[in-house]
């Protein structure tokens, strides 16, 4: 695995596009966490919302149209009364869970360096 820094950036500037094509994917503040909960197996909606409490139905809606018009999240509706409909990674979109995968390992392993380095509520 290659380690990134500013050298290594500075002479693959395709890295960087490969980055940023993947932060339009998976960037925003919710999108990696419907990830998160969806490498778990399908959800239906208002068990991401039960999931995710402080995300609005409006901006759960829109993330999950965005990750299925990007071929990572599934969408299944069936027809019965009341609407039943489940969320499911695609194939394509198992592939971002070892991205996932990583990101979880980072943050348990370095939750407390990130903790000292913010500031708390009263020092502002």
């Amino acid at each position: 695995m290659t380690t990134i820094n500013s050298d290594y950036v500075a002479s693959h500037p395709a890295g960087c596009t490969a980055v940023t094509t993947t932060l339009a994917i998976i960037g925003g503040k919710w999108k990696i966490l419907i990830l998160y909960h969806l490498c778990a197996g399908t959800q239906r909606f208002n068990e991401l919302r039960r999931l995710l409490p402080d995300i609005t139905q409006r901006m759960l809606t829109l993330q999950l149209r965005e990750l299925e018009d990007d071929g990572i999240v599934h969408r299944e509706v069936y027809p019965q009364v009341p609407p039943k409909v489940e969320y499911s990674l695609t194939e394509f979109g198992t592939t971002l869970m070892p991205v996932i995968d990583v990101m979880h390992a980072w943050g348990e392993q370095y939750a407390g360096e990130c903790a000292k380095h913010r500031k708390s509520p009263q020092a502002e």
